[in-house]
């Protein structure tokens, strides 16, 4: 018989957490993930089951809607990745694809991406060395996708205001992860 043990992103036993001057970086194992894409004349009433989970509110374009345990941010035209705690959310996909029914294409995307939380008070400076966003510009709330270190990413602006989420390709999450640090030891 078997005996596997999961391992986080960057391939430990327990999340990493990495603190250099006055930031904070900490994987974030415990994010379980799953995509919604609207099907091809579903897209309202995809709309309309998106909405009743987050009791009323779609991301629009940029945007993301934050609340426990659900949260979702737009992708594409009727597309959002939905996000919730892996503890109780450990099979997201499955209970989407219950409540959308045919109206959406869902996708498992939780070990596809790995999520990288930066919070400090000097975070614009650092996600300014790593990417063309305006961090400076962006509120609680907004998501863009944009490229680290030469790979797809998207930043999502937490609250409190000195905290992004990362998501980044978990293949490459090594890489990720040191272009992060690199950036934050420049800060420090």
């Amino acid at each position: 018989m078997h005996n596997l043990k999961a391992i986080t992103a960057l391939g430990g036993q327990e999340p990493r957490v990495d603190r250099i001057g006055e930031n904070t970086l900490r994987e974030n194992a415990g994010l379980a993930l799953a995509s919604v894409h609207a099907r091809l004349g579903q897209e309202e009433a995809c709309r309309a089951h998106l909405q009743d989970l987050l009791e009323g509110r779609v991301p629009a374009i940029g945007k993301a809607v934050l609340r426990d345990p659900e949260a979702a941010f737009w992708t594409g035209p009727d597309q959002w990745m939905v996000g919730a705690l892996f503890d109780t959310h450990e099979e997201l996909a499955d209970q989407l694809r219950a409540r959308f029914g045919s109206t959406a294409s869902i996708t498992e995307q939780t070990d596809a991406w790995a999520c990288f939380d930066l919070q400090g008070a000097t975070m614009d400076a650092v996600m300014e060395l790593l990417c063309p966003v305006n961090m400076r510009a962006m509120q609680t709330g907004d998501a863009q996708r944009t490229s680290i270190h030469h790979l797809g990413c998207f930043v999502i602006r937490r609250e409190p205001s000195d905290w992004v989420r990362i998501l980044g390709p978990r293949a490459s999450a090594t890489s990720l992860h040191h272009a992060i640090i690199t950036a934050m030891q420049s800060v420090a």
